[in-house]
């Protein structure tokens, strides 16, 4: 299968510039709009403000939706401190230590941007010594320090700044030569440029699937309610998303990894399988795991009471909701396992 992961390293470094979570997705939302229209692909917006992408396909009867999020782990200004530094509040599931000393920028309501970083009330081991070493880092005792001449909290809302502003931290993206891909936000802009990738590949080779196909980009994910509405005569729903790699776990930066079950139920088997079957047939290196504190969209739309088939997959990922690592060659297998599956 001949894949332009050129193409798919470099939608995929684009969107990650992208400021984007739950609640701030509109320029995201459009940009991957832009994107299937270039490809001729119809597509609609939900009342949400998700996409939907339709490919018709050979049968008519009968309708497949694949999925993947747009919307990343961030924050929201809380307070504005006396000192005229934030308060923040998470969006999202991450440890607060994952952010420490990183770069972040502050949109305000306004339409102005201003950077920070995000640090602990007893940052300097000069000042404050052990305590500075040895303090939990939690949303009550982390702050955003805005590189502005603020000293009160008057002085920050002076500049516009206010409660309830989006924060959005530096992704951080690298490539290196040997493959390898590291960024905050891989979960789960990784997965939209792989469904892009395989739309070009489709398109390129004028292939038609192998019945209607809809792909669903969600932007509530995270929250977990990403999905809350599916199209006609869908009978099978797989989200792509990112497999988590450590310690207990199967899965492989190199690899695309298949959720057997997640920390809130078993996937259907028998869609399970169909997908271990067709990645044997392809030769695509993947694995089957289970994962723990975890969900996704079509996982979530079960538990709603989506009545259809359901089931999971995507690259294996290093340091999930921290500073995340996979390889160009999981991007690869999830992709031919994409296109297989939307063809078989």
């Amino acid at each position: 299968m001949d894949i332009d992961i050129d193409y798919v390293q470099k939608t995929l470094v684009e969107l990650l510039k992208i400021p984007s979570c739950g609640g701030y997705s509109r320029e995201i939302v459009e940009r991957v709009r832009k994107e299937f229209e270039a490809f001729g692909v119809e597509t609609r917006m939900t009342n949400k403000g998700a996409l939907i992408a339709e490919m018709p396909g050979k049968d008519s009867s009968r309708a497949v939706m694949l999925s993947a999020h747009v919307d990343t782990l961030a924050a929201m200004v809380r307070e504005i401190k006396d000192n005229g530094r934030l308060r923040l509040t998470n969006i999202g599931g991450y440890a607060w230590g994952a952010y420490e000393a990183e770069n972040a920028t502050v949109k305000t309501m306004g339409g102005r941007d201003f950077s920070g970083v995000l640090l602990p009330d007893k940052a300097s081991v000069h000042i404050f010594s052990d305590a500075a070493r040895e303090a939990p880092r939690t949303e009550d005792t982390m702050e955003l320090r805005i590189d502005e001449d603020v000293r009160t909290k008057a002085d920050t809302e002076k500049l516009g700044i206010a409660v309830g502003d989006f924060v959005f931290f530096d992704p951080k993206t690298r490539i290196t030569e040997n493959g390898f891909v590291k960024s905050r936000y891989l979960d789960d802009k990784a997965c939209v440029a792989v469904l892009l990738g395989a739309v070009k590949y489709l398109k390129e080779h004028k292939i038609q699937p192998s019945c209607t196909t809809y792909i669903y980009i969600s932007n509530y994910e995270e929250m977990g309610h990403g999905i809350s509405v599916l199209p006609e005569k869908v009978d099978e729903f797989v989200a792509l998303d990112i497999g988590t790699v450590g310690p207990g776990h199967t899965s492989d930066e190199h690899c695309v990894t298949i959720v057997a079950k997640d920390s809130r139920t078993p996937y259907n088997y028998e869609l399970r399988r169909k997908l271990v079957e067709l990645a044997a047939e392809e030769k695509i290196d993947c694995r089957v795991d289970v994962h723990y504190r975890y969900g996704s969209d079509s996982s979530m739309g079960a538990l709603y009471g989506l009545d259809t088939n359901f089931a999971c997959f995507g690259p294996g990922v290093d340091a999930t909701h921290h500073y995340e690592r996979t390889h160009r060659d999981a991007l690869v297998n999830t992709l031919k396992l994409a296109v297989k599956y939307i063809t078989a």
